[in-house]
């Protein structure tokens, strides 16, 4: 079964021979790509129980060491990789507790709880999945083990204020650093400092029980600290750094006062910093990245070569404004088109990583649409060109759609149905751009979250 669940449509909605050609090797690219990042497969191919020992990647633990398993963590994979570690361990878990999000796929577990919470704006119910899990680890010694289960939306899906920290004032924050244009590093360097849980936080709080954290990144470049905001990983950030980088995006002055009050304090040290590089609360925590982008990118590069196409893979830390990003895609188009450069045709280049948006407008999209709109102006009227972009977690920004394709009759389709397509841009209208011509990527949820992945196609 096709994982773009309107493949065909998207196929068909080519107007020449050689434009069906490119759109239908950049769709089965990016399957190829979400196909390698099963969060349920990874995790069975990681994780091996023989007898007593657990084998996770290069280290081994002896299950008869530890009185206790407990299972927390969250995000938007969590599920799929509590099911799948559910079913290596089977009664050797004594308890978990995961927060996913409402949409997600259902997932047969028995021993850990799987508790729905709101993704990317946190709620209630996150606050108390998470009271919960710190509960559950604070209860543990040191013959206990704990497996925590990390991927990408961890931040939002595991919130905890601090101190006097309302949720609506979290809320408020977290909603303003999403349209502000910053990185996810700069996001939950601010998420850390207002949280109870995470950065390093759940860590100190179930020392001296033994940690195994198994992540699925969706940070580039894979910094344990970031993904999901880090609960169990030493922070490097500090409150200084929360208040930098809420001025650096004029932020500073309507974030909550609750929220300032506290980062001034921590800011003179009149409050406990996030535990640091070097704390003996990570004595005993190991962690394994099990998932990332590139192994995404991979994918798409072989499928690439299954098909005879010569394939490059561009980057898979690829990061900046997200039209900009479209625009520089397109230009290695046309530079393909014009010298061979820096592939022959017929031939399929991928990028992997994560765009950011700053939203001035009132539309409706997502960085990934954003890429195809401003690439699509760029190829006008070239034939055999097709540039797809889309998030493995199959929601692009705030909308149902995981990305966006285009070739180089997409602008003569929109002008046919009199969309200007520079003023859906300038209005972060992506999304209704593409509604309007059928030519949105839709996956529905897909249970992984490794970022984003795009694709430039020449035939």
């Amino acid at each position: 079964m096709p994982q773009i669940k309107n493949k065909m449509v998207l196929i068909e909605n080519a107007d020449s021979k050689l434009d069906r050609k490119a759109r239908k090797a950049a769709l089965e690219a990016l399957e190829s790509a979400l196909e390698a990042v099963n969060p349920k497969a990874i995790v069975e191919s990681r994780l091996i129980v023989e007898g007593k020992t657990l084998k996770i990647g290069k280290r081994e633990f002896d299950l008869k060491k530890f009185k206790h398993v407990f299972v927390v963590g969250g995000g938007k994979a969590s599920g799929k990789m509590a099911e799948a570690l559910e079913s290596a361990l089977g009664d050797k878990i004594t308890r978990g507790i995961v927060n996913v999000p409402y949409d997600s796929e259902p997932c047969k577990t028995q021993r850990i709880e799987l508790r729905n919470a709101s993704h990317p704006i946190p709620d209630q119910a996150g606050v108390k999945g998470t009271q919960e899990m710190l509960g559950l680890v604070s209860q543990a010694e040191e013959d206990d083990l704990i497996i925590c289960l990390i991927s990408g939306g961890g931040s939002s899906l595991m919130p905890l204020p601090r101190g006097k920290i309302s949720l609506g004032d979290k809320q408020m924050v977290t909603n303003d650093l999403l349209k502000s244009g910053a990185t996810i590093k700069e996001i939950n360097t601010v998420r850390k400092h207002i949280s109870d849980f995470k950065g390093g936080w759940l860590a100190q709080k179930a020392y001296p029980a033994t940690i195994v954290n198994l992540v699925l990144s969706d940070v580039i470049g894979d910094p344990l600290e970031f993904i999901a905001s880090g609960p169990t990983v030493p922070d490097s950030t500090t409150f200084g750094d929360s208040i930098t980088v809420l001025r650096r995006y004029g932020l500073w002055r309507q974030t909550p006062r609750s929220v300032r009050g506290l980062l001034v304090k921590g800011q003179k040290g009149l409050i406990a910093e996030t535990p640091k590089p070097g704390a003996r609360v990570f004595r005993r925590a190991y962690d394994v990245i099990i998932g990332n982008n590139r192994l995404a990118t991979l994918a798409a590069h072989k499928s690439f070569q299954s098909a005879g196409f010569h394939s490059l893979i561009l980057s898979s830390v690829l990061e900046g404004e997200a039209k900009q990003v479209g625009t520089v895609l397109a230009s290695i188009a046309e530079e393909v088109m014009i010298s061979g450069n820096p592939l022959p045709r017929p031939c399929g280049i991928i990028a992997g990583g994560e765009t950011t948006v700053a939203v001035f407008g009132k539309g409706k999209g997502g960085r990934n649409q954003e890429i195809a709109l401003s690439a699509a102006l760029k190829i006008i009227g070239k034939d055999g060109v097709a540039i797809a972009s889309f998030s493995t977690d199959g929601t692009d920004g705030p909308t149902d759609a995981a990305g966006a394709l285009v070739d180089g009759k997409t602008i003569a389709r929109s002008c046919e149905e009199r969309l200007d397509a520079r003023s859906f841009l300038g209005n972060n209208d992506s999304y209704n751009f593409f509604l309007k011509l059928g030519d949105l990527i839709f996956t529905g949820p897909t249970g992984t979250n490794v970022n984003d992945v795009s694709v430039v196609v020449v035939v």
